[in-house]
């Protein structure tokens, strides 16, 4: 049996590749010239697995170009690098995409996890604990945003409590679906993303993210349901500034927080969002 030690280092990957049917199209429905029609479009972009239109609706347009100028040239990997693992999605596709990744997989699921079931459970608490501090002390992130990181840390964490993430049959189907998507998005070297653009590389991912989807679904966790349910209602707007409530369940507890939202050229962006891609744009190169 896999100690506790173990298995609280490896359940931060086991649910980043747990992350298909595609929905009807949602983010046409809310043009984002009013504040809280474009925090509903962003959820439907990600609700219809398109990351590339999440992106484009992110960001005003000249800051896109600078992010898809910095994501070919190796100094971002924007909007990734704002999602939970993220940052690690290349190396994870690699690893998923090779041949041998099933049995591995399988394998080390066998080794670490099988019938592991209390000790899932023990590791799932302790990591949501480890979490909300985290997002509370750590990290670039503003006030509002603490705030929801942290409901949602505890959302996860109370949901992989209550999930079979130890039976062996839901990890042989989760891995056959995910190494076989991982291969589908031609996103398996170290030179595909920069070469495919911040773009192309985002279309390619679309399956990728569905298939997560998916697999969250077979272990009672739906997203799409998330997305779909979600509430968003002006507070307050002032000029080019404005406040959002949103408000969705996600894994059976109501998230609530407050969006702040700044417009150009028309359309409404969240700030903190707009202040995370910008420090991503200006990015230096790495050191050779």
């Amino acid at each position: 049996m896999a100690n506790s030690r173990h298995i609280a280092l490896w359940l931060p990957v086991l649910l980043g590749l747990m992350a298909c049917d595609r929905a009807p199209p949602a983010a046409a429905q809310y043009p984002a010239t009013r504040p809280a029609l474009a925090v509903r479009a962003l959820a439907g972009y990600l609700r219809d697995d398109d990351l590339a239109g999440f992106a484009r609706a992110s960001v005003p347009p000249a800051l896109h170009a600078r992010l898809e100028t910095a994501w070919r040239e190796g100094r971002s990997r924007w909007p990734l690098s704002e999602w939970p693992l993220g940052a690690r999605l290349p190396q994870t596709l690699q690893a998923l995409a090779t041949p041998d990744a099933p049995a591995r997989l399988q394998a080390s699921f066998d080794r670490q996890f099988a019938g592991a079931d209390r000790e899932l459970k023990a590791a799932a608490a302790t990591l949501g604990v480890f979490g909300v501090n985290y997002v509370q002390r750590e990290g670039d992130y503003s006030p509002a945003q603490r705030g929801h990181y942290a409901q949602i840390v505890q959302a996860l964490s109370r949901w992989a409590m209550g999930a079979p993430l130890g039976d062996r049959d839901r990890a042989r189907a989760t891995i056959a679906q995910l190494t076989t998507a991982a291969r589908a998005t031609r996103l398996n070297t170290p030179d595909a993303f920069a070469a495919a653009g911040m773009q192309g590389a985002l279309r390619q991912l679309g399956l990728f993210f569905a298939s997560s989807k998916a697999v969250l679904r077979r272990y009672g966790l739906d997203l799409d349901g998330s997305l779909a349910a979600l509430q968003a209602t002006l507070l307050q707007q002032t000029g080019d500034r404005a406040h959002v409530r949103l408000r969705y369940t996600l894994a059976g507890r109501q998230i609530d927080t407050v969006i702040a939202l700044e417009r150009h050229d028309g359309r409404w962006y969240p700030s903190d969002g707009l202040r995370r891609a910008e420090a991503a744009a200006r990015q230096p190169a790495a050191p050779r």
